[in-house]
């Protein structure tokens, strides 16, 4: 788990056709830049947040690597908290705005994104559970301020 301001790494692999084998193919590395509980109209919407609280978070994911990773964190982002079991966390506010963090990452290559989140209140933590691992938990776990 990273704090905002501490960097991580994580592996992107592939299973076979059958869902099995998994095998490690490259290398990410994911910066928490920064999380900030917004209003909608910060976000320009109007949409309530279902789960309580909009938070914008900002992650630096690089590839360092040997090998393309494909990151994809649309529905794959879950928060919970000593209270709160994990829910998905994923909105489509602020989708176009600025980079997307959401491509295809070669050797070498990072983007700076923002994401807003809908959880549940301040604080627990963020965990992007997109990894193709079936026997590992999330791929990358951020926690966030209170």
């Amino acid at each position: 788990m990273i704090a905002v301001g501490e960097t991580g790494t994580f592996d992107v692999g592939e299973t076979d056709d059958y869902g099995e084998n998994y095998k490690v193919t490259t290398k990410m590395q994911v910066t928490a830049v920064s999380a900030k509980y917004v209003t909608p109209a910060e976000v320009d919407t109007t949409n309530k947040p279902k789960q309580g609280q909009y938070v914008k978070l900002t992650l630096t994911l690089k590839n360092v690597g040997k090998a393309p990773a494909e990151i994809m964190t649309y529905g794959m982002m879950q928060w919970e908290d000593d209270q709160t079991a994990a829910q998905d966390a994923s909105t489509l506010e602020g989708v176009g705005d600025g980079p997307d963090l959401d491509t295809t990452y070669k050797p070498g290559q990072a983007v700076t994104g923002s994401l807003v989140l809908d959880v549940g209140r301040r604080g627990g933590k963020v965990s992007y559970v997109g990894g193709d691992d079936p026997g590992k938990g999330p791929t990358f776990v951020v926690k966030l301020p209170k």
